[in-house]
C-alpha cells in the first residue's frame, strides 16, 4: 500500500539497457509508490521504434499519466538522465521532482570526442559479440539477483550510436535551468566522468542538491542498491505536495 500524498516514480534506463535496470529497485519502492521503469525508443519492447529525445519524452509522459497520480518524480540514469532533462523542458506540467544519476556532465566540447569514436564504433562489432561482453562484465561485477533482468532483456547496441549522437553537443548545465522542480544528482562517488559536472549543474539550477553514493561507480543502482534505493526515497518523501 502507497503511502498518502506519496508521489508516483518513473524510472529512465540507461545507454543500451532497458527498463530490467531497474529490476532492484521496483521492488522496495513499490511498497510506498506509485512507480513504473520504462523502455526508451529503441531499446527493450520498443526495439523496433526509432529514437529521438522527442519520442523519448513522449514515452516518459505516458508513463506519467499510466500511473494517474499526476506529476512524477522522474529518475533517469546516464542516457535516461538527459532524456529527462528534455522531458522537463518539454512537459514541466508533468514533473514533481527530478533525480539525475549519472548523468551530470556536460555533454558538449572536447569531453564528447571520445563518446562519438564510440558511437561511431559500435555498429563495426557484431552485436552477438557485444552482447557476450556485456554479459561477462555484468556477471562478473554483480550477483544474479541485481543484474538477471537486465542481461535477460539484452542490450541495444543498434540504438546507441542515434541516440549518443542526438545527445552529444545537446546538454550543458544550462539546462537545469529548464528544470522547474527539485532536483537531486545522485552520483556514485567513483564516477569521475559522468559526476563531474555535478557542481555547475546543481548551481545553474538554484535549488539541486547532490548526494554520492560511496564507493559506486556509473551503474551505482547495481553497486549500492539499497543506498541508491534508499535516497529515492527520501528525496521522494520531502517532496512538496503539488496543488
Amino acid at each position: 500500500m502507497t503511502a498518502a500524498g506519496a508521489p508516483p516514480i518513473v524510472l529512465v534506463h540507461g545507454t543500451r539497457f532497458s527498463a530490467g535496470q531497474w529490476s532492484p529497485q521496483l521492488d522496495s519502492l513499490r511498497a510506498d509508490f506509485p512507480v513504473a521503469a520504462v523502455d526508451l525508443p529503441g531499446h527493450g519492447s520498443r526495439s523496433a521504434e526509432p529514437w529521438s529525445l522527442a519520442a523519448a519524452s513522449e514515452v516518459i509522459a505516458a508513463a506519467v499519466d499510466s500511473l494517474d497520480r499526476g506529476p512524477a518524480l522522474v529518475v533517469g540514469h546516464s542516457l535516461g538522465g538527459y532524456a529527462a532533462l528534455e522531458f522537463a523542458r518539454r512537459r514541466p506540467e508533468l514533473l514533481r521532482g527530478l533525480v539525475l544519476a549519472g548523468a551530470s556532465v556536460s555533454t558538449t566540447g572536447a569531453w564528447a570526442i571520445p563518446y562519438r569514436l564510440v558511437a561511431g564504433l559500435v555498429p563495426r562489432v557484431p552485436a552477438d559479440r557485444l552482447t557476450r561482453w556485456n554479459d561477462r562484465l555484468l556477471r562478473r561485477l554483480y550477483p544474479p539477483e541485481v543484474v538477471g533482468a537486465t542481461i535477460r532483456a539484452g542490450y541495444a547496441f543498434h540504438t546507441l550510436p542515434a541516440a549518443w549522437g542526438e545527445v552529444l553537443g545537446r546538454f550543458e548545465a544550462d539546462a537545469m535551468r529548464h528544470v522547474d522542480a527539485p532536483v537531486l544528482i545522485l552520483n556514485g562517488e567513483k564516477d569521475t566522468v559522468f559526476r563531474s559536472g555535478e557542481r555547475e549543474f546543481a548551481r545553474a539550477h538554484g535549488r539541486a542538491r547532490i548526494e554520492l553514493i560511496p564507493r559506486a561507480r556509473h551503474l551505482a543502482n547495481f553497486d549500492d542498491p539499497g543506498a541508491f534505493t534508499g535516497a529515492v526515497r527520501r528525496f521522494a518523501l520531502d517532496l512538496p505536495v503539488r496543488g
